[in-house]
Parts: structure tokens; sequence; C-alpha cells
């Protein structure tokens, strides 16, 4: 083993130890602010504290040490509305023990209900989100993406991974490309690569970024892929098509061949098959269907947005979903 190599374990063993240190003092510090919101919330319960009497509270706190950060009056009262949120729920309780505080803010405040606030809890611990990118899955409205997704899968790979739904998204906004209405798939792919870490972070952080115009050799003539990804979790790698319009049924029979060639000639043997995505403008959800009825494609189909969607749109789609959940239900 080469020296480097060595160096470098050692550097994993103090990485790893600093995570789990990490970790540990965060869950400290949110089973603290726990108890201090329980404490807050039955004193207002049986003794009618109001927020005058948290801010005398914090006044208090402030004298007694001088340096205690994060017990402002208005994060008393945070932790008051988060000890609230969560008491009782048996599913959610244990998942806000891994976030940061200030991601439990985030979610509490930006939330409507239960199923949201589940959805956050574990995207951000799955894909660690900082801060800024949970505001962003926020704003893009991954929530509502989610929720109102028609992934179609050939049959075959849905019975045989059907767990694809879960790393993949039906629709992907790339408002942070800047591109107008009317561009070319040159532009598309140039502005991908200019803002690589923004398109990753909208992928999902088990996607790296294996190359651009990746080539492909198969006989006597080269092919490209016009971005090529591996996920870690699936063990796979991921050719991404980029098309700026309609989905055409002869796309399939293109990701094919690149994914035939790639499973033959570039995939190692203990990695899975590869999985595509033809990311277009636009697509009608039933030729997509009937495109895959009959194929053993692993590949999945999706449309892009360059601009945020409209919340409007999304809520209404997703109260015909309810409405139709309920009325099966009756």
């Amino acid at each position: 083993m080469e020296m480097s190599q060595q160096f470098a374990e050692v550097y994993d063993l103090i990485r790893q130890a600093r995570e789990r240190a990490l970790r540990a003092v965060n869950k400290e510090l949110i089973e603290l602010y726990w108890k201090v919101g329980e404490y807050i919330s039955l004193r207002v319960e049986q003794e009618k504290w109001g927020k005058g009497v948290v801010k005398e509270l914090a006044s208090y706190l402030r004298q007694a040490e001088p340096d205690l950060k994060g017990f402002s009056p208005q994060n008393l009262w945070r932790m008051k509305q988060f000890f609230e949120a969560y008491v009782g729920n048996e599913k959610l309780s244990p998942l806000v023990r891994e976030l940061s505080w200030t991601n439990n803010l985030v979610i509490l405040s930006r939330t409507k209900d239960e199923m949201e606030r589940e959805f956050y809890l574990r995207l951000s611990i799955r894909e660690r989100y900082s801060k800024r990118s949970l505001e962003r899955a926020i704003n893009s409205l991954t929530f509502e993406r989610v929720v109102t997704t028609d992934q179609k899968l050939s049959p075959a790979v849905a019975e045989l991974h059907p767990e694809l739904n879960a790393h993949f998204k039906d629709l992907y906004v790339l408002d942070f490309l800047n591109l107008p209405d009317q561009h070319s798939e040159k532009e598309l792919q140039k502005a991908i690569l200019s803002n690589l870490k923004d398109f990753i972070l909208e992928l999902g952080s088990d996607f790296t970024f294996v190359g651009e115009e990746y080539r492909i050799q198969v006989g006597n003539t080269d092919f490209f892929i016009d971005l090529l990804f591996y996920h870690r979790e699936l063990q796979c790698l991921v050719p991404v098509e980029l098309k700026i319009d309609k989905f055409q049924p002869e796309y399939l029979g293109k990701m094919n061949f690149y994914l035939e060639a790639l499973d033959r000639d570039v995939k190692k043997p203990h990695e899975n098959p590869s999985v595509g995505i033809i990311l277009c403008k636009d697509k009608d959800d039933q030729v997509v269907e009937y495109a895959l009825g009959r194929n053993m494609s692993p590949t999945l189909v999706s449309e892009y947005e360059t601009k945020l969607i409209p919340k409007g749109k999304l809520k209404a789609k997703m109260e015909e979903i309810y409405a139709l959940a309920e009325a099966e239900g009756e």
C-alpha cells in the first residue's frame, strides 16, 4: 500500500470521528431545545406565561451567563413551537434530532402540514442539506413536484427497480441556469456545466459527475453522451441526454444504445446496470407510457423548467390528487 493511501486512511479516521462528534453535539443541543420548549409550553398552559415572561426569562439567562448564545426571546418562543409541533409524534420526533436547529426552524416555519414536514425532514437527512440547499428545495416546490409526479417506468423495470422513483424526479427545476425561453441544446449543456454544483443539488447528492460529451466507441464509430453521472447508492452509471423539444419515441432507441454500450464496455463488474435520463423540455405522458410499454429499458423520461413553477399550478394538481384519493376511499 502506498504511503499516500495510508495517510488518507488516517485522515478518514479523523474525519469520521469529527462527524460522529458533531452529530452527537447536535443531538444534545436539539434535546436541550426540546426540553426548554416543553418547560415553556407547560408554563404557558398552567401559569399563563406570555411573551412578556419569556422575554424576562431571556434577560435572566443573559445576565446569568453573558456568553450564552441562542436563547433570545424569539428563539425561546420558537423552542415552545418546536416542542408543540412534534410532541407525541413518534414518527417525526426522532427525525428532528438528526437535523441542525437552523434547518429545523426552516422546516417548521415553511411547511403547512405533517406530510410536507416529514418529506423535508427525511429529504434533509438523506441529502445532508445546508440551510441554503433546504431553502432552495422548498422554494422550487420539491414536495409538490414529488406529490404530483407521474413518473413512467417500463413494466419490467418497475418490477425489478421499484426504488428508482425515490432517486429520480419527473420534473427538474433549473431556474439557476438563467436561460431564455428559447435556447439550444448546446446552450443548455453549457449552462448546466457552468452551474454543475446547483445542477447536482437538484438531481440529488448521491449523483457524482463523470464527464460531458462522454465518448463511447462501438465498432469503428465514436458516440458522445451529453452528460454522464454516477449514482453512489444505486451504484450505477447514469447517462443524461438533453432535449429542448417534446419527447419523441425515437429518443428511447438512442438511449438504449448508450446504456448497452456503457454496460458492456464501461461498467465495473461490481456495479449495477446503468439507468438513463432523457431530459426534455416537454412530454406527453401517454406517449411516454406507450414508448415504454413493451420496453425493458431502465430509462426515465423527465421534463425540465427554466423558471420556478407557479405555486398555484402545482397546488391545483395536488388538490385534484387529494380529491381523487378521498373519492376512492369512500
